[in-house]
């Protein structure tokens, strides 16, 4: 088919998606408005499962062609600069136009009737490649590592890369927070990070990262498609108490290194009184280290963060301050070594100076074009004390720990941030001072409410750690409808870090005057490191829009801030305000409702949506007559 060499687009769609042609509709009249095309058309081919778009540029006789096509059942990339199409079982759905001003706009569809779109500005002047053989300078250096770089240890390379990085211009982080987000899968494309990686020649990191999120995590909410991150859905949250490893949220910072197990070693070193290098099957060797099983919660800092960005928006990194919702947030049974007793045996205790433990990750993270290993630290004091646990695991839940989640071995720090518990790690340096790595020093700050982009200085936040005492609640959704008989059902999670464990569930049907607990029967066991499932059937008499929330206490009698503006900052970190949502009470004990309710049944007539109007008459006009004789609207004279 014949294509206007400025716009393309490919619209795949399923035929099981029945509702897609409308929402393909909803996306271009977005592409109207952004790009000023009119005269927009579906083309609706659902009996070969596909649809197709047609419109016309206001103002001109330029026609945009459209090129229909179906999805394959597996996964397959289509770049043609114009457009980009993700194909993959199951189907995500991906529309975009490129105009002559290399502005992009980019739609999603979820389930076919949600969309979300991002305009991004590509780069239009880059300089050619300092080095004609990028690749090569940048390549893998150790066998059986593949997708590991090591910078750290080389200040010239890490020069030269920033030099590269330097002489190019990337797009702007995509808007997603003045922007309307959709209520199901706000998923965000990472085009500027796979720029910086094909920029130094590792592009490779890519394909090998999707490649592994549809083997290991096709059922998350995907939230970022690169550097990964991908969110549980309510349903795989509430499965039980440990959250299965296909579930697991993940929170990645670049691409995925695969290191072979027999090729892996940890080096330890800095103010230690020995430096070592161990195997991992020394790190496995009873003999040699204590090994442990504990069952830890770990939890991104930006949970919920999708509350701060729909009343306060804050920084607009894609990367660093993604749209979470509830989900960031998994439990597991994690099998190692403490790190406490490997420092002990095998270097032979830490030195008087050691106030730090640098953690540094195999995987290659860029940071203000300049480029680093991840590496984040944290106290000493943390990893010392008896009632701590900072593990060296090589196990999740029973299984092989999987390579998204950091295989061969990973660092999980109970009761901190997600961002400490290092994947992939190869190095730990004891340290005086803290990592002086850009994720510990200019990124997971906490800043107060006045400081933003007019003011604000990394030196003005201080670093999270602990995680405080958070909740949320997972079912009912926000604005559900609730058909009940004087009592609504809720389920969520509850939980504290630093070492402190939740000790009370509340839930209030009114915005938080009434709180009701929930029963210790209905809540999941206790852990020193981990979450609390629970639920409670909340009484509720009154109808039309209610405000519920949740609120929990901590074995330190720590609790959570009532609004969402009070933990707002710039980072839009620790959303650990109350949860609430807003749900639609019908309450069918009552006359009235209970009435009107078997009036719709007789009639097959579904109560929802909630704001269909009704297509028969409200009441019996004689009654209505009677009503107003009875009591006039009219005052008496």
């Amino acid at each position: 088919m014949e294509s206007h060499p400025s716009y393309k687009i490919l619209a795949p769609v399923l035929q099981k998606y029945p509702r897609a042609a409308s929402g393909l509709f909803q996306a271009y009249n977005d592409v109207v408005y952004a790009q000023q095309w009119t005269d927009v058309e579906v083309i609706d081919l659902e009996l070969c499962g596909r649809a197709a778009i047609r419109g016309r540029k206001r103002n001109t006789a330029e026609d945009l062609h459209v090129v229909p096509c179906t999805l394959s059942e597996t996964l397959s990339f289509a770049w043609l600069r114009d457009a980009f199409v993700l194909l993959s079982n199951p189907p995500e759905i991906y529309l975009a136009i490129t105009s002559e001003d290399a502005s992009i706009v980019y739609y999603k569809i979820s389930q076919g009737i949600t969309v979300h779109d991002t305009t991004m500005r590509s780069p239009t002047k880059s300089s050619p490649n300092l080095h004609p053989d990028v690749e090569a300078l940048f390549a893998e250096e150790r066998p059986g590592w593949r997708g590991y770089i090591e910078w750290e240890e080389y200040p010239e390379k890490k020069a030269t890369a920033a030099q590269i990085l330097e002489s190019k211009q990337f797009p702007y982080p995509p808007e997603f927070q003045f922007r309307p987000l959709p209520t199901t899968n706000p998923m965000l494309i990472g085009e500027r990070w796979r720029l910086y990686h094909r920029a130094l020649g590792i592009e490779r990191f890519l394909d090998y990262s999707w490649e592994l999120v549809q083997k290991e995590k096709p059922d998350l909410i995907h939230i970022l498609d690169f550097p990964y991150n991908g969110e549980t859905r309510r349903d795989q949250l509430m499965r039980g108490k440990l959250t299965e490893n296909k579930y697991h949220f993940v929170r990645n910072h670049g691409g995925v290194p695969d290191i072979e197990e027999d090729a892996y070693e940890l080096e330890i070193a800095g103010l230690v009184k020995h430096r070592v290098k161990l195997s991992l099957k020394d790190l496995k060797d009873p003999n040699k280290f204590p090994q442990e099983e504990v069952t830890i919660t770990l939890q991104c800092s930006g949970t919920r963060r999708i509350e701060q960005i729909t009343q306060y928006p804050g920084d607009g990194d894609e990367l660093i301050n993604a749209p979470w919702s509830e989900g960031a947030i998994g439990t597991a049974v994690w099998r190692g070594v403490p790190l406490k007793k490997v420092l002990k045996l095998a270097c032979g205790g830490v030195l008087p100076e050691c106030r730090h433990l640098e953690f540094i990750g195999a995987d290659t993270y860029v940071k203000k074009n300049n480029i680093y290993n991840y590496a984040v630290s944290v106290p000493w004091r943390k990893v010392r004390q008896a009632s701590e646990e900072v593990l060296l695991a090589w196990e999740m839940n029973g299984e092989p720990l999987p390579k998204m989640h950091g295989a061969p071995l990973r660092v999980v720090v109970a009761g901190y941030i997600g961002a400490r518990s290092v994947k992939w790690v190869y190095r730990i340096n004891a340290l005086q001072d803290p990592s002086w790595g850009p994720v510990q020093r200019q990124e997971y700050l906490y800043y107060t409410p006045q400081l933003g982009k007019q003011n604000i200085k990394f030196s003005n936040g201080f670093s999270i750690g602990q995680m405080p005492v958070s909740s949320a609640i997972i079912y009912p959704q926000e604005k559900d409808v609730i058909i009940h008989d004087g009592k609504i059902a809720l389920q969520g999670w509850a939980y504290s870090g630093g070492g402190n464990w939740v000790e009370r569930v509340e839930v209030s049907p009114d915005g938080g005057t009434v709180w009701y607990a929930v029963q210790p029967e209905d809540m999941t066991e206790k852990h020193y490191h981990a979450w609390r499932l629970w639920k409670i059937a909340v009484p509720v008499e009154a109808e039309g829009w209610l405000e519920f929330c949740v609120r929990t206490w901590d074995s330190s009698c720590n609790t959570e801030p009532t609004f969402v503006r009070d933990t707002w900052n710039w980072e839009l970190h620790v959303t650990s305000s109350c949860h609430r949502i807003k749900l639609y009470s019908v309450n069918k004990t009552r006359p009235a409702t209970a009435e009107r309710l078997a009036e719709l049944e007789r009639r097959g007539v579904p109560f929802e949506p909630l704001t269909r109007p009704l297509d028969f008459g409200l009441e019996d006009m004689e009654l209505y007559d009677a009503a107003q004789e009875r009591y006039p609207r009219e005052p008496l004279r």
